[in-house]
């Protein structure tokens, strides 16, 4: 079963992120689906942002489109863990991700003050 929660890689998941069509997004869902998933999806996520960040050309529209995205669509339990890779570094990559992770509100969703 760990054999399973291997895949996908971090790299085919930062791939996805970075091209980020109607399959790819449905990918992202259904790897959310599963929790034995989490890290993967995470680590991918970190790889496709400090390739961002790397990157000769910053597009911070659609790093910022995916951070609202994975706000609106990523379960409770992730919430959190989406705004530490957010807060991860003050690279203007991170932060136009962190732009869009804010504008969902999925944290505030995930952790209603009572």
């Amino acid at each position: 079963m760990s054999m399973l929660a291997a895949f996908p890689d971090r790299d085919t998941t930062a791939a996805k992120l970075s091209s980020f069509g109607e399959a790819e997004q449905a990918f992202i869902k259904l790897l959310m689906e599963n929790p034995e998933q989490d890290e993967n999806l995470i680590e991918g996520l970190h790889r496709h942002l400090d390739l961002a960040a790397e990157a000769r050309f910053l597009n911070s529209l659609k790093l910022e489109k995916l951070g609202e995205w994975l706000g609106n669509e990523a379960p409770a339990r992730l919430q959190m863990r989406l705004m530490e890779a957010a807060r991860s570094s003050q690279h203007p990559a991170y932060q136009a991700f962190k732009n869009g992770l804010s504008k969902s509100g999925g944290l505030e969703r995930a952790f209603t003050k009572a």
